[in-house]
């Protein structure tokens, strides 16, 4: 008899549900660990595609040390035939669960095949400290606000880190599929993967550096992009590199600081991202809110390249987006504030952002990106207001009030005084000259004007309202 534990978003050896309920239930060489990689879900060009496979190089690296980790090309349906097909005494198979978007289609067509084939799946909520359908109202509906979520969530037990027995004597080591594994080592051959910290080391390295140093004064630090006190652990948490439950143990093990609260928060905001987007999942293409799915986008092209090259002619948000082309991260203020920023003053739509934080982001979920792109587009659950709009200039000044964050990554207005920083379309001819700046052509002018932007947003959501509201009308009739 042969089993499959299926690694997915879960790239660790320990404190793994999944694997550790395999490792319990197998006699020796019996356990085959399997990657399946699926081309249809590559991203051309995309950091996010180079970060997650730079994962799955290094885990493999882990385990191909004392065992094998079997690498699978193709559809994952017919993946799982090929694996029948050459193991016929295949009868069981482990995974954790993945409840949004692509990875709820995909387990449930291999589900069935499963099922016709009689193999017993086990199936385990891994990912996160409470599953989509954990934390629920009195009468057992889903929350669509965070706050009453949030004060039920935090009152709930939080399950502790498990010790996996892992033991190279019950994985089966002979390479089953060779073929797959050169086109794998191939593939990345052209991923620059010296760029990216991965592993499960790195990961319990980085959250105790963070614990160590930054924690007790996350909440007075985090929203400051220049000093970079957030914790990074996102990239980690995305891969599956370390567990949830190993960082709530750390954290819960430090004395009780305005720091850990705050950070344990967002924690729990990462969960109900997750119950949003299980519960509904047509979100990635669908506003929540169904009275904001009709606003007249403007979506004008040349303006959403400028956003994405960092060259509006706002500094926190030219900084902002090149941090992301140059590093494939960003800081979680800026994310609200470029967001908001593309939706609201630029009138583009908020799918057209999300795809491209999607692309490009390393440390990418599709539930907490998605959910902070209806958040800042005021079309999600527990949406800002829609009359609520970020002033860029006013948004800099608070959180990078030197401007050293800009001029990090805006090199143009290096010479540029704090006077001007946030606003250097405020300076004459004369202090541009001074201070080597030539707005138009070195740096542009803002491409669009903030107050005027503002209020036309106001009319696009008040038009997608009141067409909303004769529809309704029109249906009562």
């Amino acid at each position: 008899m042969k089993t499959v534990m299926w690694f997915r978003r879960d790239l660790r050896l320990q404190d793994n549900k999944a694997l550790y309920h395999a490792l319990k239930n197998v006699d020796s060489k019996e356990l085959i660990l399997i990657f399946q990689v699926n081309p249809q879900q590559f991203i051309k060009d995309s950091p996010n595609h180079d970060a997650f496979f730079s994962s799955v190089a290094s885990f493999k690296r882990k385990v191909d040390k004392e065992s094998h980790l079997q690498i699978m090309f193709g559809d994952p349906l017919d993946s799982f035939i090929r694996l029948k097909e050459k193991l016929p005494e295949w009868t069981s198979i482990y995974f954790n669960e993945d409840t949004c978007g692509y990875g709820t289609f995909r387990d449930q067509q291999s589900i069935s095949f499963f099922e016709k084939n009689k193999i017993e799946y086990s199936i385990f909520q891994d990912t996160y400290l409470h599953g989509y359908n954990e934390i629920r109202k009195k009468d057992g509906g889903s929350y669509q606000i965070f706050t009453p979520y949030y004060n039920n969530w935090k009152e709930a037990m939080k399950e502790t880190p498990i010790d996996v027995p892992y033991t190279s004597e019950k994985i089966f080591s002979e390479s089953l599929f060779p073929e797959d594994e050169k086109r794998f080592n191939k593939m990345m051959d052209n991923i620059p993967i010296a760029n990216f910290c991965r592993g499960e080391e790195a990961a319990q390295s980085m959250l105790e550096s963070f614990i160590s140093n930054d924690l007790q004064s996350y909440e007075k630090t985090r929203d400051f992009p220049y000093k970079d006190k957030t914790s990074h652990i996102s990239t980690f948490l995305r891969t599956g590199e370390i567990s949830i439950r190993t960082v709530w143990h750390k954290l819960d093990s430090v004395v009780t600081s305005l720091g850990k609260e705050t950070y344990k928060k967002e924690l729990a905001w990462r969960d109900f991202y997750n119950m949003i987007y299980s519960t509904f999942p047509q979100q990635k293409e669908v506003a929540n809110q169904e009275k904001f799915r009709y606003i007249k986008w403007e979506n004008n092209q040349e303006k959403f390249v400028k956003w994405q090259n960092g060259q509006t002619g706002y500094p926190i948000i030219d900084a902002a987006m090149r941090q992301l082309k140059e590093t494939g991260w960003m800081h979680n203020r800026l994310r609200m504030i470029t967001a908001s920023f593309l939706v609201k003053n630029l009138h583009i739509d908020w799918r057209w952002g999300e795809k491209y934080f999607e692309k490009m982001l390393i440390d990418y979920d599709a539930a907490s990106n998605i959910g902070g792109w209806q958040w800042a587009a005021s079309t999600g659950t527990d949406a800002v207001p829609y009359f609520r709009i970020f002033n860029p200039a006013v948004q800099s000044k608070k959180f990078d009030s030197e401007g050293l964050f800009i001029k990090k990554y805006v090199i143009e207005l290096k010479q540029v005084p704090t006077k001007y920083i946030h606003q250097p379309e405020l300076m004459n001819k004369e202090l541009q000259n001074r201070y080597n700046v030539n707005l138009g052509e070195s740096y542009p002018y803002p491409i669009v004007d903030y107050a005027e932007s503002k209020k036309k947003t106001i009319v696009l959501y008040e038009s997608s309202k009141e067409y909303y509201r004769e529809m309704l009308h029109k249906k009562l009739r």
